[in-house]
């Protein structure tokens, strides 16, 4: 890194207006997401944009990709919400199947694997190796979300708690907390949406 004249990491300790707004949207849509509310969306996709922003100053490029393609997402999460609704005026929560999991884990895989080696390589991103991976793997939680599997709370736990980990190290101790929550509000989420699936007979 240094042959490349990348910079010491940015540690921040102070936290922002602008992380505080972006956290507390983002409690809230994961809130709402839990209980199936299509205002997740949304509220989502103005917390996103807001991240955006903040991992952009901080450097971290794969994240702000994931979160450009997370504001996309939010669209397509909304829509498909309103595809295939049942009686209760919600689409149904369903499952991932085997080949499903084994290929999304792996193209996120080496979709991390590509995007880290292009950051490191041709940008002074921070910790781009994790960055990517991370952001590979929340790009599948993500889809799996919009497209209601019960499975993407599993991955979100994992993403999540491995996030904690991640900011921490970099003292953005606010946004590591909010993945605390985050990942408390995935477990509650893989509790109430596989209560909520009724598996085929």
């Amino acid at each position: 890194d240094e042959a490349r004249g990348a910079q010491a990491p940015l540690l921040v300790t102070e936290m922002t207006p602008l992380e505080i707004i972006a956290s507390a949207l983002g409690i809230t849509s994961v809130w709402l997401t839990v209980r199936q509310n299509p205002l997740c969306w949304p509220i989502g996709l103005l917390m996103v944009l807001l991240y955006a922003w903040f991992f952009f100053d901080a450097r971290l490029y794969s994240a702000v990709l994931l979160h450009g393609v997370f504001a996309a997402m939010q669209l397509y999460g909304w829509w498909q919400w309103r595809q295939g609704v049942d009686d209760s005026g919600r689409r149904p929560v369903s499952t991932a199947g085997r080949n499903e999991v084994l290929i999304g884990l792996g193209v996120a895989l080496l979709l991390g694997l590509a995007l880290g080696l292009a950051m490191a390589r041709l940008t002074e991103a921070v910790y781009p190796w994790p960055d990517a991976l991370l952001t590979a793997f929340s790009l599948l939680a993500q889809l799996w979300m919009a497209l209601k599997r019960w499975q993407c709370w599993l991955l979100w736990i994992l993403v999540d708690v491995l996030y904690v980990g991640f900011f921490a190290f970099q003292e953005y101790w606010l946004t590591a907390g909010l993945y605390g929550v985050f990942t408390a509000l995935a477990v509650l989420g893989l509790r109430e949406w596989r209560a909520s699936w009724t598996a085929p007979t």
